[in-house]
């Protein structure tokens, strides 16, 4: 098979991928939103993963137009699988994705999906919605396979040439072709099956949002016993099979979504997960847990304060939130849980201010209900507010922070360090 490709998706998945397809193949980046493709044939990348150097000198071919999916025989998609408001898996986009793939899809061609799912989702939802818009029989006129994306949002470090790609098919055939082709860019890894590929995925994301989650409950049995958390991770590291992991807030659009596939498909078959919910009571709470921290922190410093300025003790305190976005060092704000360390500390009556060197004023004041302050007004008035709390540690804010000792004569946390 000669492999004219179509990435379905160009987010902070799909994009790295093309461009590393598009070293081997010919490739077309498809998006459905026509501002992404014109940004992205313009050379900027919105998400910040891939440089303007290596867009313009790509051979990526970008379009919003359907019809272009026609012109290929091996088709990736890369779409979010996000849960409702009653944390259902929402496969909107899969379906959607598929309708379109569907629509435009040639005889003999592969459709591999990429997406976090729940096992089960390529085969018996993605598959008939296929067969149902293109007219043509799987297994027959064309083949579908599996192949879990593992991007990390701003690392660097674990690129698509770095790591090792899962790789799935529905037969040995569609399996040889689909590791061929994903073999010229990383290696791969061939699973049993669909199921199997779909499987090790969600699980992936669902250890680590375990893992985090006793962190998270050490670290409050920790706080309550007076001892210092990182202390005690520190003395547990020297034993040679000590797993650290670190308490903190979980959000954005993987770790602290993907339990819900499987819990949701588990309770399908009769059967109720206890330790995989529990992680995600504690994950989805900790919020609450690093208010406290912080209206503890404010009560100290009225009470270290003079007796002349005692006598204002009863006012709002302030407070400036730093780093917004889900992780460290990118763009990204979905399913943030500072929103709700922020909303938490709002109904304390904590006037609280924020600024993300990633995130715009209109963004912050939109999708955050606080108000935006630049990094600037805080650092040089040691009274615009009592509290600076370092949430999200971007490598900018850190380096700002550190400059020159700037952040003399202010109170600034970390919340990584604050348990």
């Amino acid at each position: 098979m000669n492999a004219k490709i179509c990435v379905l998706g160009l987010g902070y998945v799909g994009l790295p991928l093309a461009v590393a397809l598009a070293q081997h193949f010919p490739v077309i980046g498809f998006d459905v939103k026509k501002e992404r493709i014109e940004q992205l044939q313009n050379g900027i990348d919105s998400s910040g993963e891939i440089s303007k150097e290596i867009l313009k000198e790509s051979s990526l071919v970008f379009s919003f137009e359907p019809s272009k999916i026609k012109e290929t025989n091996f088709i990736i998609v890369c779409v979010p699988t996000p849960v409702d408001n009653f944390n259902k898996p929402d496969l909107y986009f899969m379906e959607s994705a598929s309708k379109l793939v569907g629509e435009n899809l040639s005889k003999d061609s592969i459709v591999v999906f990429e997406s976090t799912v729940y096992p089960g989702v390529t085969e018996d939802v993605c598959q008939p919605i296929l067969e149902q818009y293109s007219g043509l029989k799987c297994g027959t006129d064309f083949k579908i396979g599996y192949s879990p994306e593992r991007m990390n949002p701003g690392d660097k470090e674990h690129t698509i040439k770095q790591i090792t790609k899962i790789v799935s098919g529905m037969d040995i055939e569609s399996l040889d072709i689909i590791d061929k082709v994903y073999s010229k860019v990383t290696k791969t890894y061939r699973a049993q099956s669909i199921k199997v590929a779909e499987a090790a995925k969600v699980i992936e994301n669902i250890q680590r949002d375990i893992n985090i989650a006793l962190m998270n409950e050490l670290a409050i049995i920790f706080d309550r016993l007076k001892i210092d958390t990182t202390s005690v991770l520190d003395a547990a590291s020297t034993k040679w099979n000590f797993q650290r992991f670190h308490p903190g807030l979980v959000g954005g659009h993987c770790i602290s979504i993907d339990p819900y596939y499987l819990t949701y498909i588990a309770e399908n078959l009769g059967y109720h997960p206890e330790v995989i919910l529990a992680g995600r009571r504690i994950n989805d709470n900790m919020h609450k847990f690093y208010a406290e921290k912080i209206l503890k922190k404010l009560q100290q410093i009225k009470s270290d304060k003079s007796d002349k300025e005692a006598a204002s003790k009863g006012a709002v305190s302030k407070v400036a939130i730093l780093g917004l976005t889900f992780k460290p060092d990118v763009q990204d704000c979905r399913n943030s849980r500072v929103k709700y360390l922020i909303k938490e500390l709002q109904e304390y009556n904590v006037d609280v201010k924020a600024y993300d060197p990633y995130v715009s004023k209109e963004e912050t004041e939109k999708n955050f209900n606080t108000t935006y302050v630049e990094l600037s007004e805080l650092l040089n008035d040691t009274q615009k507010v009592d509290l600076i709390v370092l949430v999200t540690e971007h490598k900018k804010l850190l380096d700002l922070l550190a400059k020159d000792n700037r952040d003399q004569g202010h109170n600034i946390v970390r919340l990584s360090k604050i348990v």
